[in-house]
């Protein structure tokens, strides 16, 4: 197949991967903010850094192949991200406990979405000469270092947020207060 009859479909797609990377990392930046004296504040500011910088690495990708970004597309990714927000999810004037877990497993979907995208691109970089095999090598394995890196903090959060450890009741008053599980 002609690079031409791919430019299209590449484009399409490269470009639904930067809407989510737009709304990936403005999510990871709230994550990070909504936790900065948490015990895994410093690891949320530098996973923060990571999306950026893959949105980033994609851009220039996008670039190399000539594929104009969409910026109307960014822009959807960023109003998903905060009509996101706007999710049921058991307060209405605060953050639930909850918000935790969901936000965390919209991060591990991100993730393994973005690494779908790496390892796609890999596919082609042998035949492609505007791509670099070894890049691509390189940000898969940082998605993968991501992947797991979420994937241990969903297991412990699960358990302490869906057990009630991350909640604690306030029976006087009807309010749920929150701890910092991220």
């Amino acid at each position: 197949m002609s690079l031409q009859l791919l430019a299209e479909p590449l484009s399409i797609y490269l470009n639904d991967h930067l809407t989510g990377a737009f709304g990936g990392t403005a999510l990871a930046h709230r994550m990070a903010d909504t936790h900065p004296d948490s015990r895994r504040a410093a690891d949320l500011r530098q996973l923060a850094r990571d999306v950026e910088q893959d949105r980033d690495d994609l851009v220039r990708i996008m670039n190399s192949l000539a594929v104009p970004v969409r910026h109307y597309r960014t822009w959807l990714g960023l109003a998903g991200e905060r009509i996101g927000r706007l999710k049921p999810n058991g307060t209405l004037a605060r953050r639930s406990p909850l918000s935790d877990l969901i936000e965390l497993e919209a991060m591990r979907t991100g993730v393994e979405g973005k690494t779908a995208l790496w390892r796609a691109l890999r596919s082609i970089a042998e035949t492609d000469p505007r791509l670099s095999a070894e890049e691509l090598d390189r940000l898969i394995q940082r998605a993968a270092e991501q992947a797991r890196t979420l994937n241990g903090w969903h297991q412990a959060i699960s358990a302490e947020i869906l057990s009630g450890k991350g909640a604690t009741s306030g029976a006087s008053t009807g309010s749920t207060a929150h701890s910092t599980a991220l």
